[in-house]
């Protein structure tokens, strides 16, 4: 029984390290449609595109998740100290309305996108999503520096942002 709680440990920790060093998003997340505060629907490739040759920062979050509004004015303090960093914002609330509602509550600066199958969709799924808030953090090129942050690693993401 020992062995195979270690086994099960050692197997959970690969996982996770895995997850980490992530450096492309795969092609079903480049295909996902997300929506845009105007209605349209846009594929997280070309949300990607339009900020290529920046540093971006993204929130995965969502206006009912108590986490994540506890660590908005931490976020809100990173986007401060790094304001040459471009930010957007993926919301996996359950209703349009209440995204767009949590946008102007927050007064959330970024762009903004809404995944209308939430946490259980194939976005959610295609990029490993298990627990929110979820920062990701992509270099200039394109290249995924941070893959997987939650709202106590502001640390490591601020670090992360002044070496890119």
């Amino acid at each position: 029984m020992k062995n195979i709680i270690v086994l099960c440990a050692a197997f959970v920790a690969a996982s996770c390290s895995n997850a980490q060093k992530k450096t492309t998003f795969t092609p079903e997340a480049l295909d996902e449609k997300l929506i845009t505060l105007s209605g349209e629907s846009v594929a997280f490739s070309q949300i990607l595109e339009k900020h290529s040759g920046k540093t971006l920062v993204i929130a995965v979050w969502a206006s009912w998740c108590s986490d994540c509004v506890k660590a908005m004015p931490k976020f809100k303090e990173l986007q401060a100290g790094n304001p040459n960093v471009e930010y957007v914002y993926i919301s996996m609330d359950r209703a349009e309305e209440n995204w767009r509602a949590g946008i102007k509550k927050h007064q959330l600066v970024g762009d903004q996108y809404f995944s209308a199958d939430g946490m259980k969709g194939s976005f959610a799924k295609s990029v490993d999503l298990d627990w929110i808030p979820r920062y990701i953090v992509v270099d200039k090129t394109g290249k995924i520096a941070i893959y997987r942050a939650i709202e106590t690693d502001f640390e490591q993401i601020n670090a992360t942002l002044k070496t890119l």
